[in-house]
């Protein structure tokens, strides 16, 4: 018999990923030169997006009867998304921002395909894990474009 439940260590791991991404883009909003207000309005934009996402988990794993995870990976058992976020964006130029947020948009692609991978996620928790992977694949594009732009 197949196991379709909501997954929700799974679903708590992604909502880590997604608040570290928030960290990171927070971090990266507050390093940003005033010449980089585009870069800042795409931050603010990646960081609501990753509230929707998390708000989605949220939801699954509250239908669970699960507690809910708030804070960052520290180890994760998926995988860590954003490195050091307190280190990694100090004083560096646009495109080691961008560099480094593509570092952590690859690291929450690779998070979300290894919760693909897992046994036994029921359809719902499945179609919602690859929307947002989707949808983060197209930020991952986005920020690769403008690095590659950046000279």
């Amino acid at each position: 018999m197949e196991n379709i439940t909501v997954n929700p260590e799974t679903l708590n791991d992604l909502i880590q990923i997604n608040n570290d991404r928030i960290a990171g883009y927070e971090k990266a909003i507050e390093e940003l030169s005033p010449e980089d207000a585009d870069l800042k309005a795409l931050f603010v934009k990646m960081v609501g997006q990753s509230h929707k996402h998390k708000l989605a988990l949220a939801t699954a794993v509250q239908g669970s009867g699960t507690e809910l995870e708030t804070g960052t990976t520290t180890s994760g058992k998926i995988y860590r998304a954003w490195m050091d976020v307190k280190a990694v964006f100090t004083g560096h130029d646009r495109k080691t921002v961008l560099n480094n947020c593509e570092a952590g948009e690859d690291a929450a692609q690779k998070a979300y395909k290894t919760a693909l991978e897992e046994e036994g996620l029921s359809a719902d928790t499945r179609a919602l894990i690859t929307e947002q992977k989707a949808d983060l694949r197209t930020s991952h594009d986005e920020i690769k474009a403008l690095r590659d732009q950046t000279v």
